[in-house]
């Protein structure tokens, strides 16, 4: 059952799941508020594209029965841009994976691997049929978010980026649809010292492996001790052209940094996607901000997708926070969303259950925002540049005015 608390559906874990007993904030607000009041509620929590809210994407009916039989939620979106007289519309169809894990974490880790591969592979097979042709998966998508625990057992679910077992199953899936796919993992590099990283693996439409993205900001807060795993990952901030658009890896935590989002854009990205893994109590506030404030600092459009879910690991493991010594994170909270340039965005997938978002973008919209709104024009470069220079040498002092006493 999607969303369920380490496998069992009737957890009282889940009782935190919904939104005020509501599966998403859009379903709160369409049952509280008023038809008419409610567009302008909307028309403010998530703009407006082309003047209009963002169009209802009509998917067919496979793939309505392939979310209805696996039990995922399926929603589908469309983002337009003004018609030009020197360029073709550029149309491309992206797709947005969430799941919770399938096993108890006290399975053997084969078996929790092989459930996840058997739902999410129905996932991948309903966006196939769809018509999607960038596809995400969520952050580590191949085992429970093991890193609160500081146990290296987790490790035994590192695999290498090229050539490990969900890359290779994945490929096959590429080949199958013409499918530009994003596999999040945890990795291990064979070729130096079998280091660990937490690593975005690009997968080409003909099945090729295009390249690979590291996870440049890692997490010291709360739960989320990735470090004991991890650091900082060394590839910068490469952009993969792939034959439908540019696109490019923002993993999780690097939401938070906006310089992170903001290279991305200076290396030419038109899509960014941001898996992530991130849990109520710390976050969710903040989630339909941020990637949706990067797409319009940035002219892009991007695509935040959240693992759902609660997990429940065999010891108790403490943070740094105080908190007393327990053995889940708290609740994944799914509501994966596509943000546009123009500031309009989807509403979210589910809080609970396991999702698929299909949208359809024109990337016209990229440079149409870009002329309209000037950011890259009137960015001074040199102004910030000069600035963090300053700031990395030893004896720095800040620009500041003090009044007198």
């Amino acid at each position: 059952m999607p969303g369920t608390a380490n496998g069992d559906p009737n957890s009282d874990l889940q009782a935190e799941r919904s939104l005020a007993g509501f599966e998403t904030l859009d379903a709160l607000l369409e049952n509280y508020i008023p038809e008419d009041k409610l567009v302008e509620v909307k028309r403010v929590l998530h703009g407006a594209n082309r003047g209009a809210p963002v169009q209802t994407l009509p998917l067919d009916r496979a793939t309505h029965d392939a979310a209805a039989s696996a039990g995922f939620d399926l929603q589908g979106y469309r983002f337009i841009a003004r018609q030009e007289q020197n360029r073709k519309p550029r149309i491309v169809q992206i797709g947005l994976i969430q799941n919770s894990i399938k096993a108890p974490t006290t399975a053997p880790y084969a078996e929790q691997t092989q459930a996840l591969y058997a739902a999410v592979q129905k996932i991948v097979d309903a966006a196939g049929s769809a018509g999607v042709q960038i596809l995400c998966l969520q952050e580590a998508w191949t085992m429970p978010f093991a890193f609160c625990t500081r146990e290296r057992e987790w490790l035994e679910f590192a695999e290498p980026a090229e050539t490990g077992p969900s890359t290779k199953m994945l490929q096959k899936y590429a080949q199958k649809y013409k499918m530009v796919i994003i596999n999040p993992i945890l990795e291990r590099d064979e070729s130096h010292g079998e280091t660990i990283w937490n690593t975005a693996v690009v997968i080409g439409h003909k099945g090729n492996v295009l390249g690979k993205h590291r996870k440049n900001h890692i997490p010291r807060v709360g739960d989320f001790n990735e470090s004991t795993y991890y650091l900082e990952g060394n590839t910068g901030h490469p952009v993969f052209d792939t034959v439908y658009g540019r696109i490019a890896v923002n993993i999780c935590y690097g939401r938070h940094h906006p310089l992170n989002w903001q290279a991305f854009g200076m290396n030419g990205a038109e899509i960014v996607f941001n898996p992530s893994a991130t849990v109520g109590s710390l976050s969710e506030p903040l989630w339909g901000i941020e990637a949706r404030n990067a797409a319009i600092a940035n002219s892009y459009f991007t695509a935040a997708i959240n693992r759902v879910g609660t997990e429940v690991f065999p010891n108790d493991f403490t943070s740094g926070d105080g908190q007393a010594a327990h053995k889940a994170f708290g609740h994944f909270y799914g509501s994966s969303y596509v943000a546009a340039p123009d500031g309009s965005r989807t509403p979210g997938l589910s809080r609970y259950k396991d999702g698929l978002m299909v949208a359809e973008l024109d990337l016209n919209l990229c440079r149409q925002v870009r002329d309209q709104w000037g950011f890259q024009m009137t960015a001074r470069y040199e102004m910030y540049s000069k600035l963090f220079q300053d700031y990395l040498e030893p004896h720095f002092q800040p620009q500041r005015i003090k009044e007198a006493q």
